[in-house]
């Protein structure tokens, strides 16, 4: 399989996980008009689109700091793309509303569909993690909070006050519960199903 072409547009993507202001700034200046167009006039207004580019920017981060997203299209087509999805999405949970598709010439470019794809998969599962996490218990959670910023179980057990064998114990049970609430649900499935 050849290797992917990384974009020059990557910046934009470095930016965002270095939360660059001036690249920050910049996406707002030149992207975000067009999304906001879009947005009105598919039933939505400018704080509803101001959300959906918020939110976009949150996946975008998550995925580049997590998952050392490549861009491998225009950074334009990719950020436009993925909030007319969930703007649509939206439109299709909250109301039965009629959208207006303009015959808009979002370019087809080499691997925009795979990473359109690539992202909402990678949103999915980081929301399903989300949901389950907040099912667990406070002590799970403050251990496996702990646990992702700091990496020595040794610090994570002082900084808990725990003994550091209780912490390994602990932390191994916290994960199993996590994974099993994770793995018994319909969208864990569907994700599974659909890789």
């Amino acid at each position: 399989m050849p290797e992917k072409k990384v974009h020059k547009d990557q910046r934009y993507i470095d930016g965002l996980a270095s939360n660059n202001s001036f690249i920050i700034r910049d996406i707002y200046t030149q992207f975000a008009p067009k999304v906001i167009q879009f947005i009105k006039n598919n039933s939505g207004n400018s704080q509803k689109a101001e959300d959906v580019i918020q939110e976009v920017l949150i996946t975008i981060y998550n995925q580049a700091t997590k998952n050392n997203l490549q861009l491998t299209c225009p950074f334009d087509a990719y950020f436009f793309l993925l909030c007319k999805r969930k703007w649509l999405n939206e439109l299709k949970k909250t109301k039965n509303i009629q959208v207006t598709i303009l015959n808009e010439e979002v370019s087809k470019h080499e691997g925009l569909d795979e990473l359109i794809i690539e992202t909402s998969v990678f949103e999915q599962k980081h929301q399903l993690f989300e949901k389950m996490f907040q099912k667990l218990g406070n002590a799970c959670k403050d251990l496996l909070k702990a646990c992702f910023t700091i990496k020595s179980m040794e610090e994570v057990a002082k900084k808990l006050d725990i003994s550091y064998a209780y912490a390994r114990k602990k932390k191994s049970q916290c994960i199993g519960k996590l994974t099993q609430l994770i793995t018994t649900t319909s969208e864990y499935n569907e994700l599974k199903n659909n890789s």
